[in-house]
């Protein structure tokens, strides 16, 4: 399948898991935020998030502020 990852275009396997492909890709770091179709997944989710083929994830970095 085929999603776009910060708008560059990855070919991965069927029935990946966002957690999954963050680790496969070496982006599974602390402070990071993800989107998938402009929805915000709470890490706690990402190991059960099952990617689809055309999915947009965004990362970010999660900043505190006030």
């Amino acid at each position: 399948m085929r999603i776009l990852l910060n708008d560059e275009s990855v070919q991965c396997v069927d029935s990946l898991t966002l957690a999954a492909l963050l680790e496969q890709l070496r982006m599974l770091k602390p402070g990071t935020a993800a989107a998938v179709n402009q929805t915000i997944v709470p890490r706690e989710q990402w190991q059960r998030h099952k990617l689809c083929d055309g999915d947009q994830i965004l990362l970010f970095q999660a900043i505190a502020g006030g």
